[in-house]
C-alpha cells in the first residue's frame, strides 16, 4: 500500500502559547473523547512518527478507523501538532530554568508577545499565585541564562520583579510511553 501522510491542519507544529489572537476566540465546549482516542493521544505523544498501522494495532481498529479519528483529533483542534521532543543538554542548551515574573496588572498580552521573542524560551504560563508568569528557558550555559534574566527579562518595563528557579535534572513523563522506539516526532504520520 502507497504511503500516506496526515495533512491538513494542525499538521505544523504549533507555536508555544498557541496561535497569536488565540485568546480572543471564544472558549470550545470540548468534545468528548472516549478510550480509544485517549489510546490514539498516548500512543501519539510517545511516538509522533508511529505510523496509522501501528496506532490501529496497538488500539485494536482498522486502519481507516485510526486514520479517521486522527484527523478528527486534529481538525477538532485536539491535536494541535507533532514535535520533536529534544534533549536540551544534547542540543548545546545545558542549563534550563522556570523563571517567575511579576508583572504590570492586564499587560500580559504585551509581556507574552515580549517573552515568545526571548532566545531559549520554551513555555509560557499565565498563572495565579504569588507570580503572574512561569517562563521555561534553555540556554547553553549559565552566563548567557544570567544574561537572558538580568539584561533582556529586567528590561521589559512591564515586568516587576523575576526568580530564577534552576533545573537540575529533569524526567520527560512522555518518555515512559507504550513500545520502543525512538523519542520524537515529525510533522506527519505515514500508513506503512
Amino acid at each position: 500500500m502507497p504511503d500516506e501522510q496526515m495533512a491538513g491542519p494542525g499538521s505544523a507544529p504549533a507555536p508555544p502559547g498557541g496561535a497569536p489572537g488565540a485568546s480572543a476566540v471564544p472558549p470550545v465546549t470540548p468534545r468528548p473523547l472516549d478510550p480509544i482516542d485517549r489510546s490514539i493521544m498516548r500512543l501519539l505523544q510517545a511516538d509522533g512518527r508511529a505510523s496509522i498501522r501501528s496506532v490501529a494495532e496497538q488500539v485494536h481498529v482498522s486502519r481507516a478507523n485510526a486514520y479517521a479519528r486522527i484527523n478528527r483529533l486534529i481538525d477538532d483542534g485536539v491535536i494541535r501538532g507533532f514535535t520533536a521532543r529534544v534533549n536540551h543538554e544534547r542540543a548545546g542548551q545545558g542549563a534550563s530554568a522556570y523563571i517567575t515574573l511579576k508583572i504590570v496588572q492586564n499587560s500580559w498580552r504585551t509581556v507574552r508577545e515580549q517573552l515568545r521573542e526571548l532566545p531559549g524560551a520554551a513555555h509560557i504560563a499565565l498563572v495565579s499565585g504569588d507570580f503572574d508568569v512561569l517562563l521555561l528557558v534553555h540556554t547553553p550555559d549559565n552566563r548567557t541564562l544570567r544574561e537572558l534574566v538580568l539584561t533582556r527579562l529586567q528590561a521589559i518595563p512591564e515586568v516587576l520583579s523575576t526568580r530564577t528557579l534552576l533545573v537540575f535534572e529533569e524526567t520527560d513523563l512522555l518518555d515512559a510511553g507504550p513500545g520502543p522506539g525512538p523519542v520524537g516526532g515529525s510533522a506527519a504520520i505515514s500508513e506503512e
